[in-house]
């Protein structure tokens, strides 16, 4: 006489316990390492609304992308005029994240100068003054998406995906109110990424 039941029944009880310490450790992991909590992926800012903006102003020879484009889509020049160190890890990484079942997409990447002051003059409309539009949006001439070196990912679990592991492939976080920015940051391999700033205003590059 066996006693498989009861053991079954027993597992079956102990699952809601092991997902209820699974999501406790989770979040202190969170707060231990020092992780953004996974809601901060998911809330779209109001700048949000300024990319995803359409119509003639908003040309994919200038930046503008359309849903869905990711690393490999070379044809939009927000994607072909990445700085080419960035855009190797960036697919190294989208190849890695594919794997797991994680598209990175590209929500912005390079973008004109004339772009970036039509982003910024709609920011300062939207905020109400330059100095709030300076948290969301830099000036063409000091942008690191005007020179190539900074993408925005798309999706929450992208965008989480490529914080937990963009270190090893040089990718960083940079801004804590824009978890979908990212930056090349050579050494992060093998040091870990940089202490993120508040927000692009209080970046020492922004202050030249």
């Amino acid at each position: 006489m066996t006693h498989s039941k009861p053991a079954r029944t027993a597992a079956v009880r102990t699952r809601p316990a092991v997902r209820a310490a699974l999501v406790v450790v989770g979040a202190a992991l969170v707060g231990t390492i020092g992780l953004p909590s996974l809601a901060s992926f998911s809330t779209p800012s109001p700048f949000d609304a300024l990319l995803g903006g359409h119509g003639a102003s908003r040309s994919t020879a200038d930046g503008a992308v359309p849903d869905g484009v990711t690393a490999f889509d070379e044809e939009y020049p927000a994607v072909a005029n990445l700085d080419p160190t960035l855009l190797d890890a960036l697919r190294r990484a989208s190849v890695d994240a594919a794997g797991q079942g994680v598209v990175l997409q590209v929500n912005s990447g390079w973008r004109s100068a004339e772009y970036q002051e039509q982003l910024l003059q709609e920011a300062v409309e939207m905020y109400g003054s330059a100095e709030e539009a300076a948290r969301w949006v830099s000036t063409p001439a000091l942008s690191r998406h005007v020179s190539g070196d900074a993408v925005d990912i798309g999706g929450a679990d992208a965008a989480a995906w490529l914080s937990l592991h963009g270190a090893q492939y040089e990718l960083c976080r940079v801004y804590d109110n824009e978890p979908w920015h990212f930056e090349l940051r050579p050494g992060a391999d093998e040091r870990g990424c940089p202490v993120t700033y508040a927000d692009p205003s209080r970046d020492p590059r922004t202050q030249q």
